[in-house]
């Protein structure tokens, strides 16, 4: 189960585990879509490719909640 982070890393900006707009990597590095497309859809931290995290959303939602834990560090990536 993806571990849905609540915010970018290189920005800040809240990223809803409810809404799209969110990209992550294999490991779940997250970034808002204005950060994908500055990173050219590639993770700073592996290189790898940044796809479109999936929305989970109701009674999954409920189940699973998104984490609480942010990522960003005030850093420019």
């Amino acid at each position: 189960m993806l571990e849905m982070r609540p915010d970018c890393e290189r920005c800040g900006a809240d990223l809803p585990a409810n809404q799209g707009g969110a990209f992550i990597c294999s490991f779940e590095c997250t970034f808002c879509a204005d950060c994908a497309d500055a990173l050219d859809e590639r993770c700073p931290n592996c290189e790898g490719e940044l796809l479109d995290r999936p929305a989970r959303v109701g009674d999954a939602l409920k189940r699973h909640p998104a984490s609480t834990a942010r990522r960003f560090s005030g850093n420019d990536n």
